[in-house]
């Protein structure tokens, strides 16, 4: 009964407010006291009250869990992956398209042929990247196994057109150049998100996700220095700058796959 009367007390003395201002109410209280509840037990509970409503106002408004952050950054790890290879083929077909005006009879047709079969694999990206705020991890890792072979498969197409059309010195250089390019664009946008979820983890969990961040930022940048090297030297052969991309993909892919890890042990 006493704890009842207490709580109804209460209410008496909480902050109200008004057009901003507040305004408090206090209590009827004879002799201090009111059915054996004293007023300092009165503003005590109401004073409680009003902690727990602060309280749980920060927790609504508090930052992601780790957990989320984790799934967040599993989802980088994907998407990252799907990225990448999506920019390298956007960048090869602007530049074949842009060229393959100029080739004659079955030279054409034939690098056509292998632009049809290119625009139909990075197609499958573009539409599995667009869906990607629908897709669990169950579903990224399941369309992972086809988006390999489609990029496979892109490359042997790319490989078909540059044999088809004679592609050679400068061209070769060119499409080189490109998806260089689009590697470095790849690189930094992944670092830029890792930066991003990293501001969200706990402090004192911190160490092992900005190792990794920083690691990326170093294995970006051997790449580009492994790229600009080539670049530089421009007497490579098309089989000689497949490589070094390739090297720079999978380089790329671990360092991705690095700091998901960091992100996971900080859970």
């Amino acid at each position: 009964m006493k704890n009842i009367l207490a709580v109804m007390l209460g209410m008496a003395v909480m902050v109200f407010t008004f057009g901003g201002k507040q305004a408090e109410a206090k209590p009827p209280v004879a002799g201090g006291a009111v059915f054996g509840v004293s007023a300092g037990e009165v503003v005590a509970l109401a004073n409680g009250a009003a902690v727990a409503k602060e309280t749980s106002a920060r927790r609504v408004d508090s930052p992601k869990s780790q957990e989320q952050m984790t799934k967040q950054s599993h989802m980088h790890n994907y998407l990252n992956w799907a990225k990448e290879r999506l920019d390298e083929m956007d960048a090869t077909l602007a530049l074949f398209e842009s060229k393959v005006g100029t080739f004659q009879g079955d030279a054409r047709a034939k690098a056509e042929s292998a632009l049809t079969d290119m625009r139909a694999k990075r197609d499958a990206f573009r539409e599995t990247i667009r869906k990607e705020g629908e897709m669990t991890e169950a579903d990224w890792t399941r369309a992972k196994v086809a988006l390999e072979a489609d990029w496979g498969a892109f490359e042997a197409s790319v490989q078909k057109y540059i044999d088809a059309a004679g592609v050679k010195g400068e061209q070769q250089k060119a499409a080189f150049q490109v998806r260089a390019d689009a590697q470095r664009k790849a690189w930094q946008e992944a670092i830029d998100k890792f930066e991003n979820t990293a501001a969200g983890v706990a402090a004192d969990r911190r160490a092992d996700v900005d190792s990794a961040v920083k690691q990326m930022k170093a294995d970006a940048a051997a790449a580009e220095a492994k790229l600009e090297k080539l670049k530089v030297a421009g007497t490579e052969s098309w089989s000689s700058y497949r490589k070094a991309l390739a090297e720079t993909r999978t380089a790329f892919d671990h360092a991705n796959q690095k700091a998901h890890d960091a992100f996971k042990g900080a859970k």
